[in-house]
């Protein structure tokens, strides 16, 4: 009897184990699946360079104040005198110099001058020539920066084809890098046909393909050596007349730009460039009362119907287009208000108080001039100035 007890004894004893046993190895198989899970739900997002780069600028522009915001659309001729001043001033976004700012200076000057702006500077500026060759050389028209100024794209075109439009693109944006410039105001991506027309001796050619070809160049060759550049003059200039005196009316029907002035712009934005101008005209087919600079119109066509998504900046709110227009005191109120990013203008001290009052006053959203911020910066981060 004690041995048949002992027998059933040991086989409960065996029983429990099992179940036991069986118990710790569900208990363990739970742990394991529950560790599991933990670890997949704790696994890191991965987060693209491109979306740092834009986290990085969405974090800048919240740290900015009004003022500073507001500064940073104002691209201006550089002044005479106090130009360091000026840029802490006003928060300035950048500086356009022409040909008095480097006639008879030394390369150490003109780098001094730059740098001592630069050095002035909150956000690093954007510094721009108008360095297109031919009629417009800012720079190589000083004999210590270049031996002889650029000659016109059609003329080196001319001389040795594709290969020496290439070489141009390539030595004028080394030099203009070396200089501390980081944009230039090009390509004329307008096709003018006609001689005795004002654009005639700026523009590639009468051939919309042939100035597209050439667009596509200039773009590539100077992003890939981080020079910014900007497409001008936007929706097309033409045969029409010269802006900077007075207002000029362009009547063409709307397939002449479709078919022709478009196509130099669009390859230019499929290139890479991130800033296109617009010209004064006023365009009818467009908008038969705003010139295109401060035409809502216009800049809804590019920005919708081309799909440009860049900075878009005026030709300078100074020119008789515009003062004849509109006089000087609200011109770059309307400017922002039709949808540009960037105010090229040669008096800062009128423009940038009533930009702010507009602004403080809530005439323009601070949205808008936050989106406009946001490609400036995004342009600026692209060329290396900001991290």
């Amino acid at each position: 009897m004690k041995k048949i007890l002992s027998l059933l004894t040991l086989i409960a004893i065996a029983t429990l184990c099992v179940a036991c046993n069986s118990d710790n190895s569900s208990s363990s198989e739970n742990v394991i699946d529950n560790a599991q899970q933990q670890n997949t739900t704790a696994q890191p997002t991965t987060i693209s360079e491109e979306e740092k780069a834009e986290k990085r600028i969405d974090n800048l522009i919240s740290e900015m104040t009004v003022e500073e915001k507001v500064g940073q659309m104002f691209f201006v001729r550089y002044p005479d005198i106090d130009a360091a001043q000026q840029v802490t001033e006003y928060n300035l976004g950048g500086y356009i110099l022409f040909g008095k700012d480097f006639d008879g200076k030394t390369r150490e000057e003109i780098t001094d001058n730059i740098n001592s702006c630069q050095n002035s500077a909150k956000i690093p500026l954007l510094i721009g020539v108008d360095e297109e060759g031919g009629t417009v050389v800012r720079v190589s028209s000083n004999e210590n920066l270049r031996e002889t100024p650029f000659l016109s794209p059609r003329d080196i075109y001319a001389n040795g084809g594709w290969s020496a439009i290439e070489e141009d693109a390539a030595e004028k944006a080394d030099l203009l890098l070396s200089l501390g410039i980081n944009v230039n105001l090009a390509p004329v991506c307008d096709v003018t046909s006609d001689y005795s027309a004002f654009m005639y001796d700026r523009s590639f050619s009468g051939d919309a393909d042939e100035v597209s070809r050439f667009v596509k160049k200039v773009v590539e060759i100077s992003s890939e050596k981080k020079l910014g550049t900007v497409l001008k003059h936007f929706p097309g200039y033409g045969n029409n007349e010269d802006t900077h005196t007075g207002i000029a009316y362009d009547n063409r029907d709307i397939s002449a730009f479709t078919e022709t002035d478009f196509k130099p712009f669009i390859e230019g934005i499929n290139s890479g460039a991130d800033c296109i101008l617009f010209s004064h005209n006023i365009v009818s087919c467009m908008d038969d009362e705003y010139p295109a600079s401060l035409s809502e119109e216009v800049h809804n066509l590019l920005r919708n119907q081309l799909g440009f998504d860049g900075v878009i900046m005026t030709d300078d709110l100074s020119m008789g287009a515009i003062t004849d227009y509109t006089g000087t005191e609200n011109a770059a109120v309307l400017a922002i208000k039709s949808g540009n990013d960037l105010l090229c203008c040669s008096d800062v001290e009128e423009q940038y108080p009533a930009v702010l009052l507009s602004v403080q006053n809530g005439e323009i959203p601070v949205e808008q001039i936050d989106n406009s911020v946001k490609r400036i910066l995004k342009w600026k981060q692209k060329l290396g100035l900001i991290e």
